[in-house]
């Protein structure tokens, strides 16, 4: 199902809980592994934003050669050989750029049907020379903008967690959330999973006829074990992360229906707060071409 599993890193010092996930995924899948690692310009420097990085050992700034790019690369692979080596269908790219546009562009060139991020990019010590583009978090624009189901990982996750036998599904009725379904119902037929279709529903009068549109909007097919969830409350995230941690789930998928300002996307905070706070990976898709990729 996932044959080309996109992950992206900014640890040179080990290997952190998204790598290690994209990792496990590709194993399961026996697919290849594209590990990213980008090099972002330093604004501590008048040079201009694509003539210099800062060395990772020295902290001064240093040009992107293709010599250092290598040496990069030699660093990466030796702090994560322990787990990379043994299965050996992976490979490693280091460029220069901003992080959202190159994420995106080796999803693209590599072909990726799965892309896993941490939750959190650091950002420059100096951050006041940044405009446009790359005041944008790289997170955000990945899920805004790339076509690839987008999973974020905040923490490290047992390999038999990663079979995914219970899938929460968040449903607002959007396009993107019937994408979302639909990307769901793959992984269920692909893992064996149960799904709990969960919807934030109003007061309690209206409960019964959530549950109602909530199955006619998922239409869920007959022989996937399924659960519908209809949360009370006035904030989303909360009771999302409380219905995983009750129910025990092993994924929670969401979409994202993206709004943009000019350049700066906005994936909503819902997916901001739940995928910072769970401790189950969550996968987020935003374009149909995630579902078109979930082949079983």
């Amino acid at each position: 199902m996932f044959k080309r599993v996109l992950t992206a890193t900014g640890m040179l010092d080990a290997c952190d809980p998204a790598l290690i996930t994209a990792l496990e995924i590709a194993k399961q899948n026996q697919g290849r592994l594209f590990v990213l690692h980008v090099l972002e310009p330093s604004y501590l420097t008048e040079c201009g934003p694509e003539a210099a990085v800062k060395d990772f050992r020295t902290g001064e700034v240093t040009a992107p050669t293709h010599e250092y790019k290598e040496t990069i690369k030699d660093e990466l692979d030796k702090k994560c050989a322990g787990a990379l080596k043994p299965y050996g269908n992976y490979e490693i790219n280091i460029v220069d750029g901003w992080p959202g546009i190159e994420i995106r562009r080796w999803s693209r060139k590599s072909n990726a049907d799965l892309i896993v991020l941490g939750p959190h990019v650091e950002r420059p010590e100096d951050e006041t020379k940044l405009t446009g583009e790359d005041r944008i978090n790289p997170v955000e624009d990945v899920i805004a903008r790339a076509t690839a189901p987008v999973m974020i990982v905040s923490s490290f996750v047992s390999k038999e967690s990663l079979d995914f036998k219970k899938i929460l599904v968040c449903i607002d009725f959007s396009k993107s959330c019937d994408y979302a379904c639909q990307f769901a119902i793959k992984l269920a037929q692909r893992y064996g999973s149960k799904l709990l279709l969960f919807h934030m529903g109003g007061p309690k009068k209206e409960m019964g006829d959530s549950r109602k549109r909530l199955q006619e909007f998922c239409k869920v097919p007959g022989r996937i074990e399924c659960e519908y969830i209809v949360g009370e409350g006035t904030q989303p995230s909360i009771e999302i992360l409380k219905s995983a941690n009750d129910k025990q789930v092993n994924l929670i998928v969401m979409g994202s229906h993206t709004r943009e300002a000019v350049t700066k996307p906005y994936v909503g905070s819902a997916v901001e707060e739940v995928s910072s706070g769970s401790s189950c990976p969550v996968a987020i898709v935003t374009h149909p071409d995630a579902v078109a990729k979930a082949e079983i």
